[in-house]
């Protein structure tokens, strides 16, 4: 099966029904890049991991990361020669925030610098994971463009979004060539 997405969660990985999780069971050609340890994550491992499954996709996958898989998405862009095709990174979890979990490791400081693939940052206005300006500080720096949601939490299963949409929408923008997902 070529991949055409791969999905890369956060902290505690993303449960059944999560947004990622339904992607990976409806989107043919969408595979999770999976890490060793999603529960006390050091970012050097999971930029190996990003490394390793963009090195078995090629260089046309689209990455979609939510949370604190956008940090290390940002971490890899910084390290690797490989390419990709873009990435849609979702409610991005600020690492530099006072309160973030202790058990994540790496992944400070946050790189600030532009991304050498297309990107679109989505943020919601009530993330508790990460304030919609900070959010929307991080897509200049990465050159991202950048979608306000509304009000919808992390962005993740308790937001109740199902297979979502409108993130469908903005993953298909980034795989336009593409006719459908």
């Amino acid at each position: 099966m070529e991949i055409k997405v791969l999905t890369a969660p956060g902290l505690g990985s993303s449960g059944k029904l999560h947004w990622q999780t339904l992607w990976e069971q409806s989107i043919p050609g969408t595979k999770r890049i999976e890490q060793t340890d999603w529960d006390a994550p050091v970012c050097a491992n999971w930029v190996a991991q990003i490394e390793k499954a963009v090195a078995e996709a090629g260089p046309q996958v689209v990455i979609a990361a939510h949370s604190l898989a956008c940090i290390a998405l940002a971490h890899w862009a910084g390290q690797t020669k490989r390419t990709i095709r873009g990435a849609l990174l979702v409610a991005p979890a600020d690492a530099e925030r006072p309160g973030f979990p202790a058990e994540a490791t790496g992944f400070t400081p946050i790189p600030l610098v532009k991304l050498p693939f297309e990107s679109i940052i989505v943020a919601s206005t009530n993330d508790t994971f990460c304030s919609l300006e900070r959010a929307a500080f991080f897509a200049r720096h990465w050159g991202s463009r950048f979608v306000n949601a509304g009000a919808k939490g992390h962005i993740n299963s308790e937001s109740g979004l199902g297979e979502w949409p409108e993130g469908q929408n903005q993953l298909k923008e980034l795989v336009q060539n593409w006719p459908t997902l």
